[in-house]
């Protein structure tokens, strides 16, 4: 698992490659926390490189969401690959989280 990170305009872009899984969940949850330490309030995760999610890669995401909730922000999950996808779906979280085809429109609606 690799992260990336980056700010542009006010927007924290958060990039996640390979698999978050039970074996790369916990480093995760620390390398997000921390990157949601600095403080931004619009966070855009880019999904195009995730090639697994695990229901422990879920409560991240969701772990993420809830704290840039907390501080009257916003969040967008964006460019899932098909199965990654069906796995917010399945789970409810598009109801609670947008999601975009692009990291473009994911930006935009930040915006």
């Amino acid at each position: 698992m690799e992260i990336t990170h980056k700010e542009e305009s006010g927007i924290l872009l958060i990039a996640l490659k390979g698999r978050l899984d039970g074996s790369t969940v916990q480093s995760a949850e620390r390398s997000i926390n921390e990157i949601l330490g600095r403080g931004s309030d619009r966070l855009l995760f880019d999904f195009s490189e995730l090639e697994y999610l695990s229901s422990g890669g879920l409560r991240v995401i969701l772990s993420a969401a809830k704290e840039i909730k907390r501080r009257a922000g916003r969040i967008v999950l964006c460019a899932m690959q098909n199965y990654v996808k069906e796995i917010f779906e399945v789970s409810g979280f598009t109801a609670i989280i947008p999601i975009k085809d692009t990291v473009e429109s994911g930006i935009a609606e930040l915006q």
